[in-house]
Formats: C-alpha cells, structure tokens, sequence
C-alpha cells in the first residue's frame, strides 16, 4: 500500500471545517460539525491502528512524521525505512510541537518518505536514500532493498506539473539502476494524474512501469518483473474515517485516500 499521511493530520470533508485543519492554529479542538470533527491533537493511535489492522506486506508512506518511524514499525510487526525530506531543520524540536499542536506547524513539522516491511516479505537488505531536488524544496527518493529480491521506491515529488514529471523520471531511472534486474515496486505521491500528464506513458515505455492506480489518482503503485494479482486502487474515503468515542463524531485521517495493490513474483 501507499499513503500520504497528511503529517498525521486530518481532514474532514465537511468545508466549513477545513479551514481550521491549516498551519497556524493554537486551538486543541475539537470544532464539530454535521457528521465530522476537526481536531488538533496527536493521532498516532488513530493512524496506527487503522494501518496496524490492514493487510499488507510492504507500505510505503509520504508525509510521514519523523518521530513516528520506530512506534509505527513497532506496532505493525516491520522493519523500516526512513530518508527524510524537507523541513527538519530543527528536529526534534519541530517533533515535539508537531504532536502537542499538529495543524501549528503542520508541514513545518518535518517530513519522511518512510517504507515499512513486514517480516513476510523478507526482511530490509539495503537501504538508500536519494536527493531528487533541493529547490524549491528537498525532495528524496527512499530506495529498499529487501531481502527477499524486489526494490521498492517510495517517492513524493514536487506540486508543480513540469517539476513532477521531471523528477518522476529520474527516480524511475535511478530506481531501476539500484534494482538491476530485481523486481520494483516504484509508488508514492507523484503529483500529477495520468489523465493530465503524459509522463506515465514514458514511465512504463522507458523503464517497464505500469499500472497507474486510476486516471485521476495522484497516488500510484507502478511496478517492472512483477505479476498484477490485483490492480491498484483508491480505498473509498470513509474507509480512513474513525470515531471519537467522546463525540461519536468521525475524524478523518489524512487528505489523502490510499492506494492498495497486490502482486506476486514471475515464475
């Protein structure tokens, strides 16, 4: 699975409450309303549970906060992987503030592209991280080899279209050079949807890539020398919703939906 996990924040789809969700606010919360809440406190234990719970054998997460790289991994039974990104300048100081008011800092938090593997599939044998672009923000590559045989890539590029596609296709080249001739598995947040870019085109025609999760997905899981058991796709919204037990309100983690596949070795 991939998943943007918003800096462990969450994003109600209610408009109204939205606007609170942004960097800058003081308030704990929470603010209610019709069906959701918007809150301002730490939800490790809402994230945690929900991806602890999800069958998967490797996750790879964008947005993922620093301090959450050992509990996580400790929660879901895997070894991990984290090559941070931009805005970590004064970890771990940003942490702390980061979890006691996430929507203060919210991205000022600092970042990771942080992959999870569970002991089913192998093990980690080599970890490697990789600067795509320093301007207008750090922007890495986070490459896994496990020790089962497939790579992973897990990448989240930049928002600019142009900048996007760019850096797209020099992670797939260096992601396929690490690989060799190892199955990969290249997924994240790549910023750009199918049905607006012809880079996804390039990606399978130049390194062997594909399948790209929907047309209008920003999230994908592409793959070279594996087998598609079954297609990658978006979890419907509701399904990253969980209730306050003191509300009985829904908070919905992330304002990104994740995106599962499944794949086997050839042969």
């Amino acid at each position: 699975m991939t998943w943007n996990l918003f800096h462990g924040r969450d994003w109600p789809p209610e408009p109204e409450l939205q606007v609170r969700a942004h960097k800058g606010n003081f308030r704990r919360g929470p603010r209610r309303g019709k069906a959701y809440e918007q809150v301002n406190w730490d939800l490790f234990g809402e994230f945690s549970s929900l991806i602890s719970a999800t069958d998967w054998d490797v996750a790879l997460f964008q947005e993922f906060p620093p301090s959450w790289k050992a509990k996580l991994a400790s929660a879901c039974g895997a070894e991990a992987h984290r090559a941070l990104s931009g805005r970590n300048w004064l970890q771990p100081l940003t942490s702390i503030i980061g979890r006691w008011r996430p929507d203060l800092l919210g991205a000022w938090e600092g970042g990771s592209n942080t992959t999870l593997v569970r002991r089913a599939a192998g093990g980690i044998a080599e970890r490697r991280r990789v600067v795509l672009t320093r301007r207008p923000e750090l922007r890495v590559l986070a490459l896994t080899r496990l020790a089962s045989g497939p790579c992973v890539a897990n990448l989240h590029v930049s928002t600019k279209p142009s900048s996007a596609e760019r850096e797209l296709l020099d992670a797939a080249r260096q992601a396929t050079e690490f690989a060799g001739s190892a199955p990969l598995i290249f997924g994240g947040d790549f910023n750009v949807r199918p049905k607006a870019s012809g880079v996804f085109d390039q990606l399978e025609e130049r390194f062997g890539l594909a399948p790209p999760t929907a047309p209008d997905r920003l999230s994908h899981l592409l793959v070279r020398g594996l087998k598609v058991i079954e297609h990658p796709a978006a979890w419907p919204p509701e399904a990253r919703d969980v209730v306050d037990p003191d509300t009985g309100l829904k908070i919905r983690l992330a304002d990104h939906n994740p995106v599962a596949g499944k794949f086997a070795t050839v042969g």
